[in-house]
């Protein structure tokens, strides 16, 4: 029992360095989130109206805290151009994973379907499935939505039963909104990999 503890607790810390490291040499991501207002449009963006009905279809319309988390969200961000609904599953001891899949809402390309994984380094333990409603800004192509995105420091809130975190590469800023015990917030550290099709590479 204790070896297998062991090896377990091994295997852990070894994600975690390799997190560590994946994150200090992501030199496309910065901390600072600039959003150009101005661009969003009727046209290329959805009304707060809009995203908060289609939140309310993920969670229920009894969510506590949801009018509040996305009403934070446009006071940070505005509009955005694209939202995600979906579920996730996931575990963690000591370093954690995530995979989910949804459907991607664009404003201009329509509907497609997209996969993500998402390793984290954080002090939780056990496993959790969530409901999960993401906002995306900037993404005016949707092929840029393909990528691996690090958490934005410091950048998570809390309301009620739900939690929202901020990612970035490049323009393109994503903020996934958990419910409950899909959070595992605490000390993570970590990013979201949206595909094509599903892995279980979460790399």
């Amino acid at each position: 029992m204790t070896r297998q503890y062991l090896s377990s607790l091994c295997s852990a810390l070894f994600l975690a360095l390799f997190l560590v490291g994946c994150a200090s040499t992501d030199s496309t991501n910065n901390d600072e989130i600039v959003i150009d207002k101005s661009k969003q449009t009727e046209e290329n963006s959805y009304d707060q109206r809009t995203v908060l009905e289609a939140g309310k279809e993920v969670f229920g319309e009894g969510a506590e805290g949801l009018g509040e988390i996305i009403e934070s969200i446009f006071a940070d961000l505005g509009r955005p151009n694209a939202y995600i609904t979906g579920e996730e599953a996931g575990g963690a001891f000591i370093a954690g994973l995530r995979y989910g899949d949804g459907v991607l809402h664009h404003k201009i390309e329509g509907e497609r379907e997209v996969h993500w994984t998402g390793p984290s380094l954080g002090f939780d333990v056990g496993a959790n499935g969530a409901k999960v409603f993401t906002l995306v800004y900037n993404l005016y192509d949707t092929e840029e939505l393909y990528r691996r995105f690090p958490a934005v420091e410091g950048q998570f809130y809390f309301v009620g039963g739900l939690g929202v975190a901020y990612f970035k590469r490049g323009d393109v800023v994503i903020a996934p909104i958990r419910l409950g015990v899909g959070l595992r917030a605490g000390a993570n550290a970590g990013y979201m990999k949206f595909t094509k099709k599903s892995t279980l590479n979460p790399f």
